[in-house]
């Protein structure tokens, strides 16, 4: 190029040059301070969009998380409750085996009813106040719902037991165990009712195990997902650094 006044070559080139180095050195610099190789779409818009579509399912995730994580709490209170009604059914039992016995005086009968009569109404207490989360599920009122999935396609439903008094527990709300006739006569439902309570806890046992289960299996894909998208957005930050200084000693 032949000798010019006007134009300096050399110093446009050196500007272009420049102009380069600083471009590649805001963009090393958006990765050191973000952590990410792709921020937005205009840094990779395929990979972007995947990344979020990924990032979408984990929101959902944390969602089934919570969800899980209500079903057992509720669960707990309920075996918690079913487990003391059981314990009171125990006790009832040994107030009406101990009330058969014909040879027993009127004043013992009578005491013995009488803490028959306050064990019977602690159960409706229980099972009335055994509620987490507006659910109660010992009273037959509201069976406890989880969902599973991201997309809230599958859930988990563990019935709702009535274990208040004349419901899975037989004896009635007016029972007594007054005469020995009426003490036979409670203690075969107090048996019958021994034996159902325990199938329910069994049932809540169950769903319990299950939703444990699958709490451990929604945290390792969480996490499997997370590390997916880190690979495909986050920055070699060991990588992005000595490019830095590269740059950065390209630019002075």
């Amino acid at each position: 190029m032949a000798f010019s006044v006007n134009t300096n070559a050399g110093a446009l080139l050196a500007l272009q040059n420049l102009n380069g180095t600083t471009k590649q050195l805001n963009v090393v610099q958006n990765r050191v301070n973000t952590g990410l190789k792709v921020a937005s779409a205009k840094d990779n818009a395929a990979v972007f969009n995947i990344a979020q579509g990924l990032r979408g399912d984990l929101g959902g995730l944390n969602a089934v998380k919570s969800s899980i994580d209500r079903a057992i709490s509720t669960l707990d209170v309920a075996i918690a409750a079913g487990e003391a009604v059981s314990d009171l059914l125990i006790n009832l039992k040994e107030k009406a085996v101990a009330a058969k016995d014909q040879g027993i005086d009127t004043a013992s009968r009578t005491a013995l009813n009488d803490e028959y009569k306050e064990l019977r109404d602690q159960i409706g207490t229980i099972t009335a106040n055994a509620e987490f989360n507006g659910v109660n599920a010992v009273d037959g009122s509201s069976s406890i719902t989880a969902i599973l999935n991201a997309d809230a396609s599958s859930s988990i439903t563990i019935a709702a037991q009535d274990l208040g008094l004349g419901g899975v527990v037989t004896i009635g709300a007016a029972s007594s165990i007054g005469t020995g006739t009426a003490a036979a006569a409670e203690l075969t439902k107090l048996e019958a009712s021994i034996t159902a309570v325990g199938t329910s806890l069994s049932k809540f046992g169950s769903g319990a195990a299950r939703l444990e289960l699958q709490k451990t299996f929604v945290a390792k894909l969480s996490d499997a997902i997370e590390v997916g998208i880190g690979n495909l957005v986050d920055a070699d930050l060991a990588r992005e650094s000595a490019s830095l200084q590269a740059l950065q000693v390209r630019q002075q």
